[in-house]
């Protein structure tokens, strides 16, 4: 019964998908959806809980992307989910821990994730934000709003900034996300996505110098 649900959410999720830009596509679901299940079976979460809250924490993402000033795709995302988990007769505990999990996946707010399940969302969710798809998405952003591709600003904004730029992403946001993690296995994971995207953000410092 329990993979059936998962799959009728899978397919309600994925509505939520269409025609979106590629740094926050349906794609990029199914990553932190696969993260997710690594780290919840090492770290020993309820499956069921990661699984709902992988599909459905980013299902705010496209409101959120039509006005920025609403500039909080988790409360937009919660909303959302608590509509389709209640359709599907999700039982009222499961419901409030599955929230809890999109309500503190964003690194941008005030909400820390408290619960097991929670904490293996966040590391996956920001997995996907940083290493070699991390950087790609970070560019594919950057195209998306218009925004240029390197910059001085020197805070973290919201992102849709037209002075922000991957560049002011890595130094306020994506050279953090390493010391964030909040499980055993997503430190692990992190440290060579860490690394491959210091070094590249060095590379293309020395580069901007050579050519100034």
């Amino acid at each position: 019964m329990g993979e059936e649900i998962i799959a009728k959410i899978k397919d309600e999720a994925k509505k939520y998908f269409e025609n979106m830009s590629p740094a926050h596509d349906w794609s990029h679901v199914e990553r932190v959806y696969s993260l997710a299940l690594k780290i919840a079976e090492k770290e020993k979460a309820n499956l069921f809980v990661v699984k709902l809250a992988a599909l459905l924490h980013d299902i705010g993402r496209k409101q959120e992307m039509k006005n920025p000033k609403i500039n909080d795709h988790a409360k937009i995302s919660e909303e959302l989910a608590l509509k389709i988990l209640r359709k599907y007769k999700i039982d009222e505990q499961t419901i409030k821990q599955v929230l809890h999990c999109i309500s503190s996946h964003r690194f941008r707010n005030n909400e820390k994730p408290e619960t097991k399940e929670a904490k293996v969302l966040y590391d996956a969710d920001k997995l996907d934000s940083i290493g070699a798809i991390g950087i790609a998405r970070a560019y594919a952003f950057a195209g998306e709003q218009k925004i240029k591709l390197y910059s001085d600003k020197n805070f973290l904004g919201t992102g849709y900034e037209k002075e922000h730029s991957p560049v002011t992403e890595f130094l306020f946001k994506l050279s953090k996300v390493k010391d964030t993690m909040q499980t055993k296995t997503g430190k692990l994971l992190a440290r060579e996505r860490h690394d491959f995207t210091s070094n590249y953000f060095e590379k293309l410092n020395q580069e901007l110098k050579q050519g100034s």
